[in-house]
C-alpha cells in the first residue's frame, strides 16, 4: 500500500488530511507527529501545484478539499484565496519541494517522534 493508514478509517484519514492542509496553508507552519507530516506532505504539494495551475478547475479543486476557513480577518481572504494569491505565485519558480520537515524530538506523553512542518 502506497500510503500510511494512520490508525483511522478512510473517511477519518481524510478529515484530518483536510484540517492539517488548510491549517498549513493559513499557518504556514504545523507542528505533529513524523508519519502525519509525511503524508501532509504529499497531499500539500499537490495543493500548491493546482495553486500554481491557476485555472478555474485548478480552484475548484482545490476548494472541494481544503476546508472554508478564514486566513486573514484584515483582508476577508480565505484558504483558498490564500493558496492562490499568496502561496502559489511564491513557488512559480520551483519544480516540487514546497514543504520542509524538521524533527523536534519525542513527544511527553507517549514518545511519538514530533515534527514541525512548514513552507519553504
Amino acid at each position: 500500500m502506497a500510503y500510511r493508514k494512520l490508525g483511522r478509517t478512510s473517511s477519518q484519514r481524510k478529515a484530518m488530511l483536510r484540517d492539517l492542509t488548510t491549517d498549513l496553508i493559513i499557518s504556514e507552519r504545523v507542528e505533529t507527529t513524523e508519519a502525519r507530516a509525511k503524508e501532509l506532505r504529499s497531499v500539500a504539494e499537490k495543493m500548491i501545484t493546482l495553486g500554481k495551475r491557476g485555472d478555474l478547475h485548478a480552484r475548484r479543486q482545490a476548494a472541494s478539499f481544503v476546508r472554508h476557513e478564514v486566513a486573514d480577518a484584515e483582508t476577508k481572504q480565505d484558504a483558498v484565496q490564500k493558496l492562490f494569491a499568496d502561496i502559489a505565485p511564491r513557488y512559480a519558480d520551483r519544480q516540487g519541494g514546497y514543504t520542509r520537515i524538521m524533527k523536534l524530538g519525542p513527544r511527553r506523553g507517549d514518545g511519538a517522534p514530533m515534527v514541525v512542518i512548514e513552507l519553504v
